[in-house]
């Protein structure tokens, strides 16, 4: 049967997929970053393995993007904390690989091949992995095949699979079925997704259920953002800080009118906005939108403030650090795709705000049934959690509690990760 699915998949789909890219290729500007930066990946890879001590055994970790990489730094760093590894880091997005070039605790950094036999057999002759390790699914066949073939044990770590996966529709099924067939070990996030492995009747022994990495990266984070000082120390004193996080339009459209109703019924409430994407054009809307009903100031204006109420971040990189200074915060892009990061203010113990499209983030999901997230549909229902957040002083440390004692029980999957894995290398 492999070998069917492995005619299947090269004969079919890898040439549809090399049209599919090359019309991509004409028209996005991520994609045509990918595939130039690509042209050169054997030729680099070549040379940073060679000032690489082939004594020491190969640690290989693959992630899609950005955000797969944050779920992979903990187990990188821990690792390098403990063990005489090396460790390379692999990508298949421009904006993973790019902005990770300077990370200081892997060896080697390069895109992950595109998926065919020759590729993937060349790039697996070089490198020669003790061990592979894919975050949560970016998985690819004729990658897990040759693993397969050289007899490399390979992991699937913070794995998440849902109920209603595609995966599981008729052929789709029997394909990853296949594919998930040679699996050293699936390290799922929660019971519900080990369970749900399960459908392609993987052997149970290889899945464990060993929590969700995400957690112990944001409570690290966290310590180092309560070092940093973006505000003077007596900055906030006597004030009530409501941080409006990664904020789409969408976002804007709900909240700014509850946000400017609250700040009319208690004076000591400051809101920092923090738009998804600080460009000029969305800055320059929100002031409009603000002109003539209350004060702003501009985050890299701060140095004249003069006691504005709003302040809006025009920059980049500090929204984990600014919900240090925060009573409650919202969550933003939960009207339009999807929440973002619930567990960013989760960690500091406040409330979090939301929209409705939640989905997406089981961590939120939790919160929303546990009593310390609150999903808004409309700017009334907006104003009155506001307004119970900012005059219950015990309703508002209550639902924060609850916040943190979630991201607490949940941190340490690390160290089951490196468990596991030192098993194999």
């Amino acid at each position: 049967m492999k070998k069917f699915w492995f005619l299947f998949y090269n004969i079919l789909i890898v040439p549809l997929g090399k049209v599919l890219v090359f019309f991509a290729f004409l028209y996005n500007a991520k994609i045509k970053t990918g595939i130039r930066d690509r042209k050169k990946l054997f030729e680099n890879l070549i040379i940073d393995l060679a000032g690489i001590d082939r004594k020491k055994k190969m640690l290989w970790f693959h992630s899609a993007s950005m955000g797969e990489f944050e779920q992979a730094k903990p187990i990188i760093e821990q690792i390098k904390k403990e063990k005489n590894y090396n460790i390379i880091v692999t990508f298949f997005s421009p904006s993973g690989y790019r902005n990770s070039l300077k990370y200081p605790y892997a060896d080697v950094i390069s895109y992950i091949p595109f998926d065919t036999p020759s590729l993937t057999e060349r790039f697996l002759n070089l490198v020669r992995p003790n061990i592979a390790i894919f975050m949560r699914y970016d998985i690819w066949p004729n990658m897990i095949w040759q693993l397969d073939s050289k007899r490399i044990p390979y992991f699937i770590v913070d794995a998440t699979m849902r109920s209603n996966t595609k995966r599981n529709l008729p052929i789709v099924h029997d394909f990853h079925k296949s594919l998930f067939a040679g699996v050293t070990r699936i390290l799922s996030v929660s019971q519900d997704d080990a369970e749900n492995f399960k459908m392609f009747d993987i052997d149970s022994a290889k899945i464990s259920i060993v929590g969700d990495t995400r957690f112990d990266r944001v409570y690290q984070k966290s310590l180092q953002a309560k070092e940093k000082k973006l505000f003077k120390d007596d900055f906030f004193d006597g004030k009530k800080v409501f941080v409006f996080g990664s904020s789409w339009e969408s976002d804007e459209d709900v909240m700014l009118p509850a946000l400017l109703k609250l700040m009319e019924f208690d004076e000591s409430v400051v809101i920092i906005i923090v738009p998804h994407e600080p460009t000029i054009d969305h800055i320059e809307k929100l002031e409009h939108l603000l002109f003539n009903k209350i004060s702003s100031i501009r985050f890299s204006y701060l140095n004249n403030y003069r006691g504005e109420r709003i302040i809006i971040i025009d920059s980049i990189g500090i929204l984990l650090t600014l919900y240090t200074y925060a009573h409650a915060a919202y969550v933003g892009g939960s009207f339009k795709q999807g929440i973002h990061n619930v567990l960013e203010p989760a960690v500091y113990g406040i409330p979090v705000m939301c929209g409705p499209k939640i989905e997406n983030s089981q961590e939120a999901v939790v919160l929303k049934s546990k009593g310390g997230a609150f999903v808004v549909h409309n700017k009334r229902e907006a104003y009155r959690i506001l307004r119970r957040i900012f005059s219950d002083e015990n309703f508002r440390t209550g639902a924060g509690k609850i916040c943190a004692d979630y991201v607490k029980s949940n941190i340490n999957a690390t160290e089951r990760i490196i468990k596991e894995i030192y098993k194999f290398v």
